[in-house]
């Protein structure tokens, strides 16, 4: 599964199939402001996107969505917060999809798979293999010589081990044959991008979106992107290709947004369905946020995102089991590892 899929989505999957919203019985007058749980600290990728996107909700509810960080055991204390909320509609969270869907395999939350949420798609997004500016690493095949050579000794600033750049510095390591590090953690993408910058971390494997404006202002030097195609941002080189050095390393979309328990009342779903149709894909703002960050403006809804998230659910959980962290095997959610697709449980 190669990413040039990625390098799509701009111009398919964001054309939402505005038919496929739920039937609206009744309008939803929201009375009070919704309370949106961002399970991971400011300044990371998801803050990021849920930040410019929730303005665009409020406005077209009427009442305020209230955006509070509640980080932690990455991101499963937030999204276990909004799981124990009353189901009126009232209680939101955001994320990357793959988290939400796999925090039962990790064993970070029980009981839980993608169909305990409907869910709104804003943006894709993809790690990029950064150093400090003064790094002794000029190119990312020095990095991964010193990563087989020298492990542990390699520490690497991360939001957590199912965090985007924990996912992605354990992915490398399955695609190179396998290397040790020292992974530090860091309550967001953000925080982790900024502390490697500092000297804290050697590297980091966090999201495009939280160290774009760290390359751009020469702190880190972006190595190596997660995707077979380089990616390209206003004023810096383009960031070559991780298939450079790694030709065969499996890549998905990795989708991040906004996400309301599926048993919420069906008068909510179907205005926020309408909302996302009509407001959030014709955004100019979250356009240009991805278009400035490095990310893909990729905004689905209902089971048009759900397909879309699927192959990057299924990457992460077959990868956990392959790295030995699974707690739970895929097969309780509904994936086969095996032929690496979805099967009825």
């Amino acid at each position: 599964m190669k990413s040039a899929l990625f390098f799509v989505l701009a111009g398919g999957a964001s054309a939402l199939l505005l038919g496929s919203s739920l039937a609206v019985a009744q309008e939803w007058k929201p009375d009070r402001p919704i309370n949106l749980i961002v399970p991971w600290g400011a300044g990371g990728s998801t803050d990021q996107v849920t930040r410019v996107t929730a303005p665009i909700l409020a406005e077209a509810l009427g009442v305020d969505v209230v955006v509070v960080n509640q980080p932690g055991a990455s991101g499963a204390i937030g999204t276990q917060e909004v799981l124990n909320a009353p189901r009126d509609g009232y209680t939101w969270t955001a994320n990357a999809i793959a988290n939400n869907a796999t925090y039962s395999v990790t064993g970070l939350l029980e009981n839980t798979d993608i169909d305990d949420w409907h869910i709104y798609l804003s943006v894709a997004n993809v790690p990029v293999v950064s150093v400090p500016a003064d790094s002794e690493f000029t190119e990312f095949g020095q990095l991964l010589d010193a990563l087989k050579t020298r492990g542990q000794e390699i520490t690497v600033a991360t939001a957590g081990i199912t965090s985007s750049g924990g996912t992605a510095i354990a992915a490398l390591s399955d695609a190179a044959g396998g290397f040790n590090y020292n992974m530090i953690t860091y309550d967001g993408g953000g925080p982790a991008a900024i502390a490697t910058a500092s000297g804290e971390a050697m590297v980091t494997t966090q999201l495009a979106v939280e160290q774009t404006e760290l390359i751009r202002g020469g702190r880190l030097r972006a190595l190596a992107v997660l995707s077979d195609e380089p990616l390209v941002l206003d004023g810096v080189d383009p960031i070559p290709a991780i298939t450079d050095w790694i030709p065969d390393m499996e890549l998905a979309p990795d989708y991040f947004g906004i996400f309301i328990p599926a048993d919420a009342p069906p008068e909510v779903l179907a205005t926020v369905d309408k909302i996302w149709a009509e407001k959030v894909a014709t955004s100019p703002e979250l356009r240009t946020y991805a278009e400035t960050f490095g990310a893909v403006f990729a905004p689905s809804y209902g089971a048009e995102a759900r397909a879309l998230a699927m192959p990057v659910v299924i990457l992460e959980a077959c990868s956990s089991v392959e790295r030995g962290e699974a707690v739970n095997d895929p097969s309780t959610i509904g994936i086969d590892c095996e032929t690496r697709t979805e099967v009825q449980q």
